[in-house]
């Protein structure tokens, strides 16, 4: 008797067609690829060219990676190699002293100081009417209305005063008050430039020996010059050579001031001015400098000009 052909009770995958009753195994066809497959070729078929640049900058990526891993890594610069760069610097271009700085800061309140006179005061020439220059010195703006602090033996016995600018421009000045115990007196100038600066002052408590200062103003009328020392000393006195003034509480200093500089700011390295360069001192009597000179601080300066004390 034949035997009717048993089937699994399974059911066949999804999309596999069962061959028909009493085929032969090996006529039935090939079951289709799966779906996911397909896909994934679709996918790569369609996007080839981005997929090898990815690719490729993956691989470039794990190079750079790689390579920088085992490079060598550069040594910090030491001490000594930092110290030989900066002055490498500082000599291809040099910082500005600090005598520079504190002439910048103060000589646009310098002034030129001429005492004028008429010619034959002196009963040496009957040119009445002529004037002539009586004395040269200096003078610092200490309030930009044109208030100026000059040395009394700069005008003294002029008959006209007349003051330069650093921008060039003159001016008369007149006469507002006098300090004869310190050699001092305050002048108004009448016409002064638009952009005229004050010099800053600064209280002289706190200044030492071995201080580094600078005196400015025209020596011998050359100008306006700068020279660069320290203080020497505090609480000098100097009696004039004609023995006719004492005068006390000076400043003792030892940069170059000759007969000009009468006048003049002594002036600390910020550009403060902490005195009046006021006397030189030279035992032979020659009016030239030999290495001290005096200023009247600032303090009794200020007084002068009826400004309150520091």
């Amino acid at each position: 008797m034949k035997k009717a052909p048993l089937y699994s009770r399974s059911r066949p995958p999804a999309g596999v067609t069962a061959p028909p009753a009493g085929a032969d195994a090996a006529d039935a066809a090939p079951p289709p690829p799966p779906l996911r497959q397909h896909g994934l070729r679709a996918f790569a078929a369609r996007h080839e060219r981005g997929l090898w640049a990815s690719a490729f900058a993956l691989v470039l990526i794990g190079a750079l990676a790689f390579t920088g891993a085992f490079a060598p890594k550069e040594a910090p610069l030491t001490l000594k190699q930092i110290d030989a760069a900066i002055r490498h610097s500082l000599d291809e271009k040099p910082l500005p002293s600090q005598a520079t700085k504190a002439y910048d800061a103060v000589i646009g309140s310098v002034v030129r100081v001429v005492g004028l006179m008429t010619e034959g005061d002196d009963g040496s020439d009957d040119k009445a009417n002529a004037l002539a220059e009586r004395g040269v010195g200096t003078g610092v703006v200490i309030i930009d209305n044109g208030t100026i602090l000059t040395n009394l033996h700069v005008i003294s016995g002029a008959r006209r005063i007349k003051v330069t600018f650093m921008d060039g421009s003159e001016s008369d000045a007149a006469i507002v008050s006098l300090q004869p115990q310190n050699d001092l007196a305050v002048l108004r100038a009448k016409t002064i430039p638009d952009d005229l600066e004050a010099a800053t002052m600064r209280s002289t408590a706190d200044l030492a020996p071995g201080d580094q200062v600078v005196a400015v103003g025209f020596p011998f009328g050359i100008g306006p010059s700068a020279s660069a020392g320290v203080v020497s000393g505090l609480k000098r006195e100097f009696r004039s050579p004609e023995g006719q003034q004492m005068l006390t509480n000076l400043i003792q200093f030892d940069a170059a001031a000759n007969p000009g500089n009468s006048g003049g700011p002594l002036v600390t390295m910020d550009g403060e001015v902490v005195g009046i360069v006021t006397a030189i001192l030279n035992p032979s009597r020659q009016r030239v400098f030999i290495g001290i000179g005096f200023a009247v601080p600032i303090e009794n300066a200020a007084a002068a000009a009826g400004m309150p004390p520091f």
